[in-house]
């Protein structure tokens, strides 16, 4: 398939095609097959093969309690925040418009954002990172600082330590030693955690795709929705009702038999370059199970993914924030400024309010999460207050513009079409 895509491609440029008047047709079957996507098998470039014998498994400790909650960022996270800011200010933002109509993030941004680092900070110091303790709160400043650039984008920078940070959480030594090494290394692989599933009220602990036991290990049948860089990711953490044991989550290699891709463009996310992920009688070994099958397992990478969705909101809703406050006091109707209407003042101040509010649940279930102290109450708070909140700012942003704020010259109409997915999205980022 990507020679004949690469055929095509080479065809619609040809000056024979021009001259014989073919080449719009041409570049519209092109387009058409990159748009609605043909069905793949999943990237094989990479063989994954350990690079060291672990005694047993590397993980970050808790961070130390401090007996207060202090939203101050320590000087490290302030000066890895302002780096990211400065990064999603200058390469995501000015990005966004074009990946969201392509389908896809420009050449070469990707890896710009691989070299930012953001996988090390979550793996120890003893496998290649930089990590000392657990970091959910700086994850989550990470991920609020690249969704202020764009939300689709930053979801595809941060569904590779998704999976890495998985791995260092919950796998075993063997499973760190196969895997781990590629993600500190200068070409990091493109990976995605999957829960997602195209089911009406899908709820994840509950999922259609199925794992059953074979003498050798596992197979898994099912599909999973909506995974970002589904088609160049190279690994997969998958879920999968286990029989007899519910819901777990494997390592699924995208060189497995049986694994194939389909595009599935969406509403939003659209620089996520999501797709379809297809598992027919897909094969895998024993070692492929992660944290051992257990509940608490899944629970708490639910929960993480939840919270990695709800600091990916708060960025966005910053940028929508930021965005109308200075547009409505420069828009003038009736010979002064919109923002003189009480109307508009309030809706503005509202966003405020609600941003704050959710900002502060969802920093606080980080800091919790990252002390080892229980955050199931804080992170539920954080999702509703995400999910309600985030849709609603979106749409008052797209309101504050008016007639400007439906047409795509402004970006809220895409920040609107991103904050819709909060409610729906479960898995792709894990904090």
């Amino acid at each position: 398939m990507g020679l004949g895509l690469s055929a095509l491609t080479r065809l619609a440029g040809s000056k024979v095609i021009e001259r014989a008047g073919l080449r719009k047709p041409v570049q519209n079957l092109v387009s058409a097959g990159t748009r609605n996507g043909f069905r793949v098998a999943g990237a094989a470039g990479r063989t994954f093969k350990s690079a060291q014998k672990l005694g047993k498994p590397a993980r970050l400790a808790p961070a130390e309690d401090t007996g207060l909650f202090d939203l101050t960022p320590s000087e490290d996270q302030q000066l890895i925040v302002e780096t990211v800011t400065e990064f999603a200010a200058e390469q995501l933002r000015p990005a966004a418009a074009d990946a969201d109509a392509k389908l896809q993030a420009p050449e070469g941004l990707l890896s710009r954002a691989a070299e930012l680092g953001i996988t090390l900070v979550g793996i120890p110091e003893e496998l290649g990172g930089v990590g000392t303790e657990r970091s959910v709160v700086t994850n989550a400043l990470v991920a609020e600082a690249l969704a202020h650039g764009d939300l689709g984008l930053a979801v595809a920078v941060l569904a590779p330590s998704a999976v890495s940070t998985a791995l260092v959480s919950y796998g075993d030594e063997q499973q760190q030693a196969d895997y781990l090494p590629a993600f500190v290394g200068e070409n990091v692989p493109a990976a995605a955690l999957a829960l997602q599933e195209r089911t009406a009220l899908f709820d994840p602990f509950k999922p259609a795709t199925k794992a059953r036991r074979t003498p050798k290990g596992y197979q898994l049948d099912g599909v999973k929705s909506l995974v970002p860089r589904a088609a160049d990711a190279e690994l997969f953490i998958v879920s999968a009702d286990l029989e007899g044991r519910g819901p777990a989550l494997f390592l699924v290699e995208s060189s497995n038999s049986g694994v194939t891709i389909e595009s599935e463009p969406a509403m939003g996310l659209r620089g996520a370059a999501t797709g379809k992920l297809h598992l027919e009688k897909v094969t895998l070994p024993a070692g492929a199970l992660l944290g051992g099958g257990k509940a608490e397992v899944f629970t708490e990478v639910v929960r993480l993914s939840r919270l990695g969705w709800a600091a990916l909101a708060a960025g966005t809703a910053k940028a929508v924030l930021d965005y109308v406050v200075p547009y409505v006091n420069e828009r003038k109707a009736f010979g002064e400024p919109v923002s003189h209407r009480q109307a508009v003042a309030f809706s503005v101040a509202d966003i405020a309010i609600e941003l704050e509010g959710l900002r502060l649940v969802a920093l606080r279930a980080a800091a919790r999460a990252e002390q080892g102290k229980p955050y199931a109450r804080e992170v539920a708070l954080a999702r509703k207050l995400a999910a309600d909140k985030g849709m609603q700012i979106g749409s008052a942003g797209v309101q504050l513009l008016g007639g400007h704020g439906f047409v795509k010259e402004h970006p809220v109409e895409r920040w609107y079409r991103d904050l819709r997915a909060i409610g729906v999205m479960e898995g792709a980022v894990l904090l």
